[in-house]
């Protein structure tokens, strides 16, 4: 008499659960891809001497600037102090400070095709535009964060300097706090211009000297050409469009805030697409 040996049951597989994250088809969540980039940004100790250098720059400036000019206020004549901007020459520091949040944002991706490190990036993530978002979140988010208390920071400091001379600004009055707010903003998309550069060079020579070419210059060379077209091509560049936004008093031939904004918000959002194009199309 034969005796059938049924096989043993294999036991249950393991329910997920609801708490663990899904992953991609990388193996990684987007919460992971954040929190890689937040790590690679943090662990290098020129990020932090950048960020304390945009502060430095922003304030420092704003304090000098502001000191000179109650040092000569006396000797001014009826015009300057008539068509002076209290606010935007307390915020002149962002011209120094673009250049420390610029080139940070070159480095965040430079220095990955420089060590080679962007190879592991991409393999780890797949998705390429994934990793550039990533980057750009993170980045964006600290860097936003540091240019507004830069800002506010010059702000304060160059309105009690003024205050000698009784020409100050409050926070309060019109167009101000917006003005305020848009010199970080402005500092914040310096460096986001200056991520996709690094994206589309990869070198952080070429990046770094396209970012200074476009915000320091071309304006200085569209000053050289005969008027109109002088003042109407320095305020389409990224500088003056950019800076706009962070303006009280607008003159005649400059464009409106909001305008402003939204056309450097387009230079922000071309240089994003191309170097998602290109990185996705070139080697690492």
């Amino acid at each position: 008499m034969t005796t059938t040996i049924s096989p043993p049951r294999s036991p249950n597989p393991p329910v997920p659960s609801a708490a663990t994250p899904t992953p991609t088809r990388s193996g990684l969540d987007a919460r992971g891809i954040l929190a890689s980039e937040w790590t690679k940004l943090r662990s290098v100790r020129s990020t932090w001497w950048t960020l304390v250098s945009t502060l430095g720059m922003m304030a420092g400036f704003s304090a000098l600037l502001s000191a000179a000019f109650v040092s000569r206020y006396d000797h001014l004549d009826a015009f300057e102090k008539a068509t002076f901007d209290p606010t935007l020459h307390s915020l002149r520091g962002m011209y120094l400070a673009q250049l420390a949040i610029g080139v940070l944002g070159v480095l965040v991706i430079s220095n990955e095709y420089t060590t080679g490190m962007i190879r592991n990036s991409f393999m780890a993530v797949p998705q390429r535009p994934a990793v550039l978002a990533a980057k750009a979140a993170v980045f964006g988010a600290i860097a936003f964060v540091v240019s507004e208390i830069a800002s506010f920071a010059a702000f304060f400091i160059g309105q009690a300097i003024l205050s000698q001379k009784h020409v100050q600004a409050s926070i309060g009055d019109p167009g101000v706090l917006r003005a305020v707010i848009g010199a970080g903003v402005y500092l914040t998309g310096v460096g986001l211009l200056g991520l996709g550069l690094g994206a589309l060079l990869r070198r952080t020579a070429g990046a770094i000297a396209s970012l200074f070419g476009l915000v320091l210059v071309f304006p200085v060379l569209a000053e050289a050409l005969p008027s109109p077209w002088n003042r109407n091509v320095s305020k389409v560049l990224p500088g003056g469009a950019g800076q706009a936004f962070a303006q009280v008093r607008r003159t005649s031939d400059a464009l409106s805030p909001w305008t402003g904004l939204a056309l450097f918000v387009g230079y922000i959002a071309v240089t994003a697409i191309a170097a998602v194009i290109f990185v996705n199309r070139r080697d690492a």
